[in-house]
Formats: C-alpha cells, sequence, structure tokens
C-alpha cells in the first residue's frame, strides 16, 4: 500500500495561530498535503509581539524528527524556527542520520514585530551547520544581510545575496525583496545555473504575520505534490500573495493580523 506524502514543520509554536507550526500545517492542508511537526520551542506572542520563547530540549527535538521520518513517508522538511545553537546543532545532525527528499530552510531570526527571535550563536551555527544541507533556503532581506554580510538596498543587490548564500552551501537561495519599497515584490530565485525574478504586485496590508512561515512550508508542500524546485517557488509565491490579498479583510488580534491560510493552492 502506498503511503500519503508527508510535508514536516520543524519550527517553534506560535499560540496566536498566524506564524509557526500552526501557519504551517494551515498551509499544508491549504495545498492539500498532509503535515506533520515537530515543535522546537514554544512561544508567548500574539500580533503585537513576542514576550517569551521556551526552548524545547535538543534531545526531545530530535526524538520528534525520528519518530516521524521512521513511521511516515516525509517527502519534505521546512524548517523554521530553531530557538538555540544546541537545537540547530541537533537538527543539522539529524538531517545527515536521517535524511529526507528536500530541505527547505526559513531562517527565522526576527518576527515581524521586531523581536529577535534566536541568539547570536545559534544564527552561526545556522549559517555554517544548516545551509549546506538546505535544497533552497529563503531569508527575507534583514535575514540575508545576516547571513552574508551583505548590504540589501534595492532590488539589485538581491541576486548578489543570492550568489553569496550559495557559497555557504544550499543548493537554490531565494531572497525575498518585500522589505523593499516599491509597487511590486519582487524575490530573486538563485541557483549555481542562473537567476530567476519573480515578481508578484505589492499587497499594501499591515496583515502580514507569519508570512514567511507560509511561502516556506508552501514551497515545502508543493515539493510534496510533486513540483520541481523553481515550480513550486512560483506556486508558493502565488499562493502567499492570495493569502495576503484575502487576509487584508481579518481582523485577528490588534497588531500584525496574519494572512488568510485558506485560499485554494
Amino acid at each position: 500500500m502506498n503511503r500519503t506524502p508527508v510535508m514536516l514543520s520543524i519550527a517553534g509554536s506560535d499560540p496566536s495561530g498566524g506564524a509557526g507550526i500552526q501557519a504551517d500545517l494551515k498551509t499544508a492542508s491549504a495545498l492539500g498535503v498532509y503535515g506533520a511537526t515537530v515543535i522546537t520551542a514554544l512561544t508567548v506572542q500574539n500580533t503585537l509581539g513576542v514576550t517569551g520563547i521556551h526552548a524545547v530540549p535538543a534531545g526531545f527535538v530530535v526524538d520528534q524528527y525520528v519518530s516521524i521520518v521512521e513511521d511516515l513517508d516525509v517527502r519534505a522538511v521546512k524548517i523554521g524556527m530553531l530557538g538555540s545553537a544546541e537545537v540547530v546543532e541537533a537538527v543539522a545532525a539529524v538531517l545527515q542520520s536521517h535524511p529526507v527528499p528536500a530541505v527547505v530552510l526559513d531562517p527565522v531570526m526576527v518576527a515581524t514585530s521586531g523581536d529577535r527571535l534566536v541568539p547570536e550563536d545559534a544564527v552561526a551555527a545556522i549559517r555554517e551547520l544548516l545551509l549546506p544541507l538546505a535544497t533552497v533556503v529563503t531569508p527575507n532581506v534583514p535575514e540575508a544581510e545576516v547571513l552574508t554580510g551583505l548590504r540589501i538596498g534595492a532590488q539589485d543587490d538581491l541576486e548578489a545575496a543570492g550568489r553569496a548564500l550559495l557559497g555557504l552551501g544550499p543548493a537554490w537561495a531565494l531572497v525575498k525583496g518585500g522589505h523593499l519599497d516599491g509597487e511590486l515584490s519582487t524575490d530573486v530565485l538563485v541557483s549555481a545555473s542562473g537567476s530567476t525574478y519573480l515578481d508578484a504586485p505589492r499587497v499594501r496590508t499591515a496583515q502580514t504575520h507569519g508570512t514567511g512561515c507560509t511561502l516556506s512550508s508552501a514551497i515545502a508542500s508543493y515539493l510534496v505534490r510533486g513540483e520541481d524546485l523553481p515550480a513550486a517557488v512560483s506556486s508558493a509565491k502565488a499562493y502567499l500573495t492570495r493569502a495576503l490579498v484575502a487576509g487584508a479583510a481579518l481582523r485577528v488580534g490588534r497588531g500584525n493580523g496574519p494572512v488568510d491560510h485558506r485560499v485554494a493552492g
């Protein structure tokens, strides 16, 4: 009997439901994919910000992962918030001992609210240990600047940052330009064979909580559905744009609310 293919999210929990594993599961379901999770951290947060983080012990994160991949047919892993350098190191080790076909790395460092989510030693561990294992890494502008040391002030800088990221080991780099100005929101997908610019109309909305989680889990979900990497990225960007448009009408919380994950994929 053929087993159902699975997208596995390794990420933190957002009790307000807009980001983290909650956003990842909603995304997978909207795209017709079975989602599973490994919880790396518990957070105290809402649409106004993050006020507490409780990291799950690294060994327990590993135990969760092994229990899933030894039983479920995991076709793609999405990695989000990891919380500590110890957890980063443990995840990198178990990905090598129990590999999966595709790894989508969203190097979560700062929440939409501006709250810092990982310490400096965890950033260094992400750069040195996880980037070489990634099928694709999906940083926004601030994250790409931290990982590469480059200043990104305009759209022309996105490709250079992508090239620098490739030098750190991933097969693909998707540098997201949502933090830049302009009528279009432009992302750049870079690989050894070239670069592709992906444009979408910029959605003017404050409901942006969890956009990075949603995009990366959508990429992983489309990979599970059988799309190749460039097609999965393009499909995921289109899904996120629809979710942003629909989310503009939501009134969840008093701060930066979430996108509407319920749009069709």
